[in-house]
C-alpha cells in the first residue's frame, strides 16, 4: 500500500477492511464514555482505544491534560490492543477525525503507516458491529518519539521569537478568550494565529475539504513548507491539534506538536495569555 493514508474514505475501508488494523478512537467531554459507544456498534474488526489511557499518559504539570505516554507504555498499549505495527492501520471517531488525528499523528511519527477514515463512523454505510470479543494481544517494539516532532513550552516561544509560525487549533471563542468550563485561563499564547480544527471540515458532507480549501487556509496563516522553521500547532490538550497536523500531511507541510498545548500554558501563571483578535490572527 504504498499510496496508503493519511485519510481513506469509507470505500477505501470496505475493499480493505481485512488488510488493516482497524482502531475506533471515540472519546467524549461529558459523562460519555468511548467504549460504550464502541460496545453499542463499530467498524467490524475495530477496537476501542481509549483516549485517556491508551494514547495518553495520566494528566500531569508540566503535561497538561493529555501528555505523550511514554514509548515503552504506549508499546505495551499496542501489543494489548492486537497490533504490532506492521499492517497499516485505520483509525475513525464520531467527530470527524478530531480525536482519530491523535493516534493517526503518533502511529506516523514513529514509522508506522497510518490513516484516519475520512467522516468519521457516519460514512460507514455498511452493517455495525456488536462483538466484544477480547483481540489477541501481539508485541509491538517500543519507538521512541522523534527529536523535535514534540514541542515544548519554551520551544514554542523560541519559535514564535524567530519569526516562527504557531498555530491555535481550538475554536475561536476560546481563542479570544470567552469564558468556558474546559480552560484554566482563558486566551491563547501570545502571537499564536487561530486557525480552528473544525473548519479543515466541509459541514455539508463532515468530510475533510479539498486540497484547495486546506492550502487556501494554511497558506492565509503562514504555514507554508518554505525551508523555514516548521510550524507549530497546539489545542486544549494535545488532541484535536493533531487535525492540523493531517491536514497539513495532505499539503506536504510537516509541522510539530505542543503536546501540553493550552491545558500546559494555563496552568502555569508564569507564562503569559493574550486575548482578543490580534493583528495577523
Amino acid at each position: 500500500m504504498e499510496t496508503f493514508g493519511p485519510l481513506v474514505d469509507a470505500q477505501w475501508l470496505v475493499d480493505h477492511q481485512h488488510e488493516v488494523h482497524i482502531f475506533d478512537s471515540r472519546s467524549y467531554m461529558d459523562a460519555r464514555e468511548g467504549k460504550d459507544a464502541w460496545a453499542s456498534g463499530h467498524i467490524p474488526g475495530a477496537v476501542f482505544a481509549d483516549l485517556g489511557s491508551d494514547v495518553s499518559a495520566p494528566p500531569c504539570q508540566p503535561g497538561g491534560r493529555h501528555p505523550f505516554p511514554h514509548e515503552g507504555d504506549f508499546a505495551t498499549a499496542m501489543s494489548r490492543l492486537g497490533y504490532d505495527g506492521n499492517r497499516p492501520a485505520v483509525i475513525y471517531d464520531d467527530v470527524s477525525g478530531g480525536i482519530a488525528a491523535r493516534l493517526w499523528f503518533m502511529l506516523h511519527i514513529v514509522g508506522c503507516q497510518a490513516a484516519v477514515l475520512d467522516g468519521g463512523i457516519h460514512a460507514w454505510t455498511e452493517p455495525l458491529s456488536t462483538d466484544t470479543t477480547p483481540v489477541e494481544p501481539v508485541v509491538f517494539e517500543p519507538r521512541p518519539w522523534p527529536a523535535g516532532r514534540l514541542i515544548s513550552a519554551d520551544e514554542v516561544v523560541a519559535r514564535l521569537e524567530s519569526g516562527g509560525v504557531v498555530i491555535d487549533a481550538r475554536n475561536r471563542s476560546r481563542f479570544i478568550g470567552k469564558e468556558n468550563r474546559i480552560d484554566d485561563r482563558f486566551g491563547h499564547i501570545p502571537g499564536a494565529i487561530s486557525l480552528p480544527w473544525e473548519d479543515n471540515i466541509d459541514d455539508l458532507t463532515g468530510r475533510m475539504l479539498d486540497l484547495q480549501g486546506l492550502a487556501d487556509r494554511f497558506a492565509a496563516a503562514g504555514a507554508v513548507d518554505d525551508g523555514s522553521a516548521r510550524p507549530v500547532v497546539y489545542c486544549g490538550s494535545g488532541v484535536t491539534a493533531c487535525h492540523n497536523l493531517l491536514a497539513m500531511e495532505l499539503l506536504d507541510i510537516s509541522a510539530d506538536l505542543y503536546v501540553g498545548s493550552w491545558s500546559e500554558w494555563g496552568a502555569d501563571l508564569a507564562r503569559p495569555v493574550a486575548t482578543g483578535v490580534e493583528a495577523g490572527s
